[in-house]
């Protein structure tokens, strides 16, 4: 049974409230249950999502069907946490110290945890909201949460016209799902080249021969200036700014991300591009706090699964405050972005045989999906039944600076036979950045290196991509 509107519920001891469901929130609630004096702490999470906590890394694997919804579900936490979950939190009232919620609750807090994530970015398209008010139109969807892949899942089928604007991680990954599930998928990305923001231009090669090899047909330095519907506000097509069109059953936008800050700004805490926070992940409010991606720590907005995680951690002895004469800090982190890909071959037409499972996508912290049949390397041939699929994959890591400055040192090996590439930027006698495509034999000890910003050893350069990483 629910608990009561206004009711305080609340075991005696420090109440800590979470405002967001989400893979920081998870981890945050499963580390106060594990240091010492966290579980004297009365900790309420309020999710807007009706779905317990998840990858949201690995939904593109959920949407191309290689996992279920319920694989890449995170584990419970151990906890005494009370989840309410399919809530949305719409006001702090930082005087009474309560949280209010859309279904009339008000929940107490001594301590406030600001989780509340990023949203997608929806460009100022013609014909996205009009008239004035209406939601997005029939058949377009942002990617960026559960309910949104389960949406698009409902859409996509074989054959159906896809478009997907943004040709960044998120779009990347969303054109190779929908092209593996048999639609008929145009990326068009307004950048020169795709993922610029990770890779540069000849990584980027390789990725679009991935990318055609899947049979996505990729359009760069092309904008898209509107969508088109019919009479009954369904997506027919879109529109590019130098007049081209381009049919459409379904349109996905991709174009980043921005931190969920709406609930801190009318709360009056100090907001730039996120949640400012310190060392302590405090905001201006003393008893509030922001991790993940909607908190600015020193002038950064990581937007990555790692720093949230480490957040979560640091987070966690605060507010437990395992020892009172030394609190832990966080000093940022530098932030390895991964993501892998995939080369569907046709093996077979066998109605409802499955594919083989990938390799995970994730940051190197990300919590892998707990179902142990959606291991890497796994078939799901069972009972004899042949795969419709062979998958064979495309991995890329990407970090730091990957564009050199004048003066560096860069390491560059590409082979396009076999789909590598790798290339390391040296400053001195430190790793500044890299980029692993096809082959990740080498990101490990790379990014031991960078991270640590350890001095290099004195081999030559080549060395660091040679298969110990130089270790």
């Amino acid at each position: 049974m629910p608990p009561a509107k206004n009711a305080r519920t609340h075991r005696s001891g420090h109440r800590v409230t979470v405002v967001g469901g989400g893979m920081a929130a998870a981890r945050l609630v499963q580390q106060l249950a594990a240091v010492p004096g966290g579980d004297r702490l009365d900790v309420t999470v309020i999710g807007e999502e009706s779905h317990a906590p998840y990858n949201r890394v690995l939904l593109a694997d959920v949407l191309a069907g290689r996992y279920g919804p319920e694989v890449i579900e995170l584990p419970a936490p151990q906890s005494a946490a009370r989840w309410l979950r399919g809530v949305r939190a719409v006001r702090v009232d930082r005087a009474a110290g309560e949280v209010l919620c859309d279904d009339g609750q008000r929940v107490p807090y001594d301590s406030l945890v600001l989780a509340t994530g990023s949203n997608p970015v929806l460009p100022p398209l013609r014909g996205l909201f009009e008239p004035e008010g209406h939601d997005l139109p029939q058949g377009v969807h942002a990617f960026r949460t559960m309910g949104d892949c389960l949406e698009l899942e409902k859409t996509v089928r074989p054959g159906v016209r896809a478009v997907v604007i943004g040709g960044g991680l998120l779009g990347v990954s969303a054109a190779r799902a929908l092209a593996s599930r048999g639609a008929q998928v145009v990326l068009a990305h307004q950048g020169e080249h795709l993922m610029e923001r990770q890779l540069d231009a000849g990584a980027s090669r390789l990725l679009r021969r991935h990318m055609d090899a899947l049979e996505v047909e990729v359009h760069t330095e092309c904008r898209v200036r509107g969508v088109s519907t019919g009479p009954d506000r369904a997506v027919s097509g879109v529109e590019l700014a130098d007049g081209y069109r381009l049919d459409a059953d379904l349109v996905v936008i991709a174009c980043g991300v921005r931190p969920r800050v709406g609930l801190a700004k009318a709360a009056g805490l100090e907001v730039a591009r996120g949640i400012v926070v310190d060392d302590e992940l405090r905001t201006s409010d003393p008893r509030i706090h922001a991790i993940g991606d909607c908190a600015e720590h020193d002038g950064v907005v990581y937007g990555l699964a790692g720093p949230a995680q480490e957040q979560a951690d640091v987070l966690a002895r605060v507010l437990a405050r395992a020892t009172a004469a030394a609190a832990p800090r966080y000093g940022g982190t530098r932030a390895l972005t991964r993501l892998t890909l995939a080369t569907w071959r046709s093996a077979a037409a066998t109605n409802g045989a499955r594919s083989e499972a990938p390799a995970h996508a994730s940051s190197p912290s990300a919590p892998a999906p707990a179902a142990a049949a959606a291991q890497p390397g796994a078939t799901a041939a069972s009972g004899g039944s042949p795969a419709a699929a062979h998958l064979a994959p495309f991995d890329l890591a990407a970090f730091g600076e990957i564009h050199p400055a004048p003066g560096d040192d860069v390491v560059h090996l590409s082979d396009a036979t076999r789909g590598a590439y790798r290339k390391v930027v040296v400053r001195g006698d430190r790793l500044v950045g890299g980029i692993l495509l096809g082959d990740l034999g080498t990101v490990g000890a790379l990014a031991r290196t960078w991270e640590g910003d350890e001095p290099l050893p004195s081999a030559p350069l080549l060395h660091l991509l040679t298969n110990d990483g130089g270790s």
